[in-house]
């Protein structure tokens, strides 16, 4: 065999050159990296609780705005029962029958008719 042979090269083997193992010192963990993602998650949550909060926020500007109209209605509506309630009070006061009526029903239903109000016309 020739020495160009690969057959004839010497094989060479991890053990033939063992090692002994490094003795390494206990590694010592520093606080950055614990901290850092604390840090981190802890502003991410804060971020989300921000965002979150501002849509609700813009939900709630959303339905206020749209019971603004139904809020004017009502009021409109309860001004009008008033002076047609105060109305009856006045005729039932001065002796109208079904006036009378209409108001004792009334108050059997624990409906009260503040009579001192001025009837409002419309």
């Amino acid at each position: 065999m020739t020495p160009s042979d690969p057959q004839s090269a010497p094989v060479r083997s991890v053990i033939e050159h063992p090692r002994a193992p490094a003795q390494r010192a206990p590694r010592q963990y520093g606080l950055f990296v614990p901290q850092l993602l604390m840090t981190l998650t802890l502003a991410g949550w804060l971020g989300f609780q921000a965002f979150q909060q501002f849509g609700e926020r813009q939900q709630l500007q959303a339905l206020s705005a749209s019971g603004a109209a139904q809020e004017q209605a009502a009021q409109k509506l309860r001004a009008s029962l008033e002076a047609v309630a105060t109305a009856t009070a006045k005729l039932a006061n001065d002796g109208n029958a079904n006036a009378q009526a209409v108001v004792d029903q009334l108050r059997k239903r624990g409906v009260t008719i503040n009579s001192s109000a001025p009837a409002k016309s419309q």
